[in-house]
């Protein structure tokens, strides 16, 4: 399993020859016009125009700092992906040409014989457009794989911190992507996003063999420092005795291989 952080919420794992891709985000600012709006401050790992042929696309949630449309129109029209994602959010992705397989939570998308995507629960919002507020669904997803399962948070607030334990009924989890920022608002938790603590408690009930920290360190969108999350989650880490390689954050761009 080949992992690479691209940016933000943005990872590509490669394993069992398939290319996936978790909420694609390439645009400079995070905003529906790019002359106003959150801007980018740590530039994508890995160019659009160099990803490989992508097989399965991860969109958790409609917010603008997930979801690039001009990036899913160029990979649906290049490479046809399967994109898996929560109810209401093929209606967006319709407006612009491209298809998706939508499913409440528990539900199942085949990709092929043992692999399939689970959708998952998650406690977080959405809202694509002025009005359209939690008209869509946001969510999580367990991709089920031979070699131990992939888990991808999406974005969530702590909730009542169950949703891990139940992604792990669907079997051990080899690698999970757990976001780790935009935690603070003028000093107060948020409770739309988990921070570092809640991610290491969110590892720990998944019983994951290794975690990759995101949402973070690319867009400003809370109090804390842009490059914070990581030096509190290697404290957290050390507060619960584990070992820090196994909850990385590596640069955008860096490839992580999990034997």
């Amino acid at each position: 399993m080949r992992v690479t952080w691209i940016g933000h919420s943005t990872v590509l794992v490669q394993t069992q020859g398939l290319n996936i891709l978790t909420d694609p985000m390439w645009l400079e600012r995070s905003s529906p016009v790019q002359f106003l709006g959150v801007k980018r401050v740590r530039q994508p790992g890995v160019r659009l125009v160099d990803l490989p042929k992508i097989d399965l696309i991860l969109l958790s949630h409609d917010h603008r700092d997930h979801l690039d449309m001009r990036a899913m129109r160029k990979l649906w029209h290049r490479d046809k992906p399967l994109i898996v994602t929560g109810l209401g959010n093929d209606q967006i992705l319709k407006r612009n040409g491209v298809h998706a397989e939508v499913r409440d939570w528990g539900g199942r998308v085949s990709l092929r014989p043992g692999i399939d995507v689970i959708v998952e629960r998650a406690h977080h919002w959405s809202e694509y457009d002025p009005g359209d507020r939690d008209k869509t669904l946001w969510a999580g997803f367990t991709v089920t794989l031979p070699g131990g399962n992939l888990y991808f948070a999406g974005d969530t607030g702590p909730g009542d911190m169950r949703w891990a334990t139940e992604a792990r009924a669907a079997g051990p989890v080899r690698l999970a992507i757990l976001p780790i920022g935009a935690y603070h608002f003028a000093g107060h938790e948020t409770d739309n996003h988990i921070g570092p603590d809640q991610a290491v408690t969110a590892f720990e009930q998944l019983g994951a063999a290794y975690a990759l920290g995101v949402h973070w360190g690319t867009f400003e969108l809370t109090s804390e420092g842009i490059n914070e999350p990581p030096d509190h989650l290697r404290a957290a880490l050390a507060r619960e005795h584990i070992a820090a390689d196994r909850f990385r954050t590596p640069e955008a761009g860096e490839a992580w291989v999990i034997e």
